[in-house]
Parts: C-alpha cells; structure tokens; sequence
C-alpha cells in the first residue's frame, strides 16, 4: 500500500504522517509498514542540529498511525478517526538517524466498542529501536 492508499485511510497529512508503505496488513488486527527517515526532515533541522536524531515522539505516532491504518482499514471505523488515549512500557533502544528506514509492527490486542489496545515495535534493520503499549478510542462521528 503506497502514501496515496493511506491518505485514504487515516486523515494525517504532511509534515504529520509518518508512514511511506504498508507492506502487510491484516485489518482489525496487524500491520508492517515502513517511514523513510529523509535527511530533509523538518524535525532534524531543531533536534538536533549538529547531530540529528528522530524524536522518540514522532517515532510512537508513526506506530500509532500504522495503529490506525489497521483499525480504519476495517469496515466498522471506515471514515472516522482514531485519537490516542494513553501510552504504556514505552522504550527507546536505539536512535534513528537521517537516512534510516524504520520498519514499523502494529498488532490490535484487543477492541470492546469504540476503546482499543494495541502494541508495537519499530526497528532499524534488525535492530528494536522502540517498542510500547497504546490505547486509543475511535471518533464516533
């Protein structure tokens, strides 16, 4: 699934969407995408300049929004939007740096109407860079 599939699926929009390709996914359940860490990035321009590094933040939103990209991919939340409701066991391992290709892993763990949980991993090569738990409740307009 290339960037133009999932603009069709999650309402994110340049400079905030963080996820180039969905290589796997299995809606409502999992998903393995890819973000391209250019070293054009806006981010790397304040964080930081003599030494740029990818914010760990932005880096826990593009696996929420590979998150998302499952969820919405379902027939029930087609449309609407999946907001954060929390973050747990977050760990940073690694840095990612200018010219990465982070390889992203989602899986839903469990969804009881319009709450959810899902867990996640983002590595660089075969290296873990950061792996969390998140909540999420999906928009009921």
């Amino acid at each position: 699934m290339k960037l133009v599939d999932i603009k069709k699926i999650i309402p994110h929009r340049e400079p905030f969407i963080f996820i180039d390709e969905v290589i796997d996914i299995k809606p409502m359940d999992h998903a393995t995408g890819i973000k391209y860490v250019s070293p054009d990035e806006y981010f790397f321009k304040g964080h930081f300049p003599q030494k740029p590094v990818m914010p760990g933040v932005l880096i826990l939103e593009a696996m929420a929004q590979l998150g998302a990209v499952i969820l919405l991919s379902g027939p029930l939340h087609q449309g609407k939007i999946g907001y954060f409701t929390g973050i747990k066991k977050a760990r940073f391992r690694k840095q990612v740096l200018p010219g990465d290709t982070l390889k992203l892993y989602c899986k839903l763990t469990k969804i009881k109407g319009a709450f959810g949980y899902g867990e996640a991993k983002a590595f660089v090569g075969e290296d873990i860079v950061c792996e969390a738990e998140f909540s999420f409740v999906v928009d009921s307009k």
